[in-house]
């Protein structure tokens, strides 16, 4: 009787650990090992240091690629005007207002390049002040013919643009004095010497009074 009791108690036992053993099915799970719980936080910060370089390449890439196109414009113009602009032979001033350009033309494809800038660009699109650059190129047929390097200082854009514009007129008349009479019938070689008249004391500008008042 003692035997069967003790049996019975054993058997007790090990069905109360198999019920425990199954109610409880996270114990028979392999634990984590040490370099499993390094690797997953260092993927995570390798990823979104990824992602935040790939933002700042985005952001940054514009920039970067019109600055380097700079660069390489300003190194095309010294190329092609070895020693300077004074040193060229076919170079023409013009003036208008506050703004001085010397301008620089040279056998090409009709490139306008004003301040190591692409024409377009520097005045800003605006289609009569791009008018104003290529009207005496226009003039005389000479729009795919000639390279045109400006330096342009003073004043505002539309300024410099009229300025650009008398320069490449007198400069064509130093490849041919013929081309005077076209460029004269078409204005182009006049200089325009109307200025900003200077402001009047006792007036608000330079003719506008202040309101008069009888009483």
């Amino acid at each position: 009787m003692a035997i069967s009791l003790s049996s019975l108690s054993s058997s007790f036992a090990s069905l109360s650990f198999s019920s425990n053993l199954s109610s409880n099915p996270r114990i028979l799970r392999p634990l984590p090992t040490l370099a499993s719980t390094r690797r997953a936080p260092l993927r995570a910060v390798v990823a979104a240091s990824s992602a935040a370089t790939a933002v700042a390449a985005f952001s940054g890439g514009a920039a970067e690629v019109a600055e380097v196109e700079g660069v390489s414009l300003e190194k095309y113009v010294k190329a092609r005007l070895p020693g300077g602009f004074a040193a060229q032979r076919i170079i023409g001033t013009g003036r208008r207002k506050c703004a001085i350009a010397r301008v620089v033309l040279q056998e090409g494809s009709g490139k306008v390049i004003i301040n190591y800038r692409d024409a377009k660009e520097y005045l800003q699109g605006n289609p009569l002040w791009l008018q104003y650059v290529k009207t005496p190129l226009l003039t005389l047929g000479f729009e795919s013919s000639y390279d045109v390097f400006v330096k342009a200082h003073g004043g505002g854009l539309s300024g410099q643009a009229q300025a650009i514009s008398l320069g490449i007129a007198r400069a064509l008349l130093k490849v041919s004095e013929n081309h005077r009479s076209a460029l004269r019938k078409e204005g182009l070689l006049t200089r325009d010497s109307r200025v900003v008249e200077r402001k009047k004391a006792g007036l608000k500008k330079a003719r506008k009074a202040p309101q008069y008042s009888k009483r």
